[in-house]
């Protein structure tokens, strides 16, 4: 089976094209298979008020493309200095593969993979938020 496939929890919402759709009552798998479409899941959706560190703002930024709230063309060059300015601030290497990973995505406007290894430098931000306050 080819394409990105989702595994789906009972009740969980996923938006695709601009479109939210919703698991029955059993978990399932669904395959998608147009390329480049565009696929959130609902539970890791950030709302713009929780958008207030660079990892969140940089997640919201790819997130509002898959929504169809901004195009690739807008979003790409402010995401790929965002990427260069994380990767001065990230010097280890499974973060700097995690960047990595999400530029490469980012260049070939596969906004889900993008986000996905975004989405894992979270908690690396977090410990390092935590330590800065101390």
């Amino acid at each position: 089976m080819t394409g990105l496939v989702l595994k789906l929890a009972p009740k969980e919402r996923v938006l695709i094209n601009g479109a939210v759709i919703e698991n029955g009552d059993r978990r399932s798998r669904i395959c998608i298979m147009t390329p480049n479409a565009n696929v959130l899941r609902l539970k890791d959706a950030i709302h713009p008020d929780d958008a207030v560190t660079p990892v969140r703002r940089l997640c919201y930024t790819v997130q509002l493309v898959l929504t169809g709230d901004r195009s690739s063309d807008q979003a790409k060059p402010g995401a790929i200095l965002r990427m260069e300015e994380l990767s001065r601030v990230f010097t280890d290497p499974d973060s700097r593969d995690l960047l990595r990973r999400a530029s490469q995505a980012l260049i070939e406007d596969n906004f889900y993979a993008c986000l996905k290894s975004l989405r894992a430098l979270l908690p690396r931000e977090e410990r390092l938020l935590a330590v800065a306050a101390r």
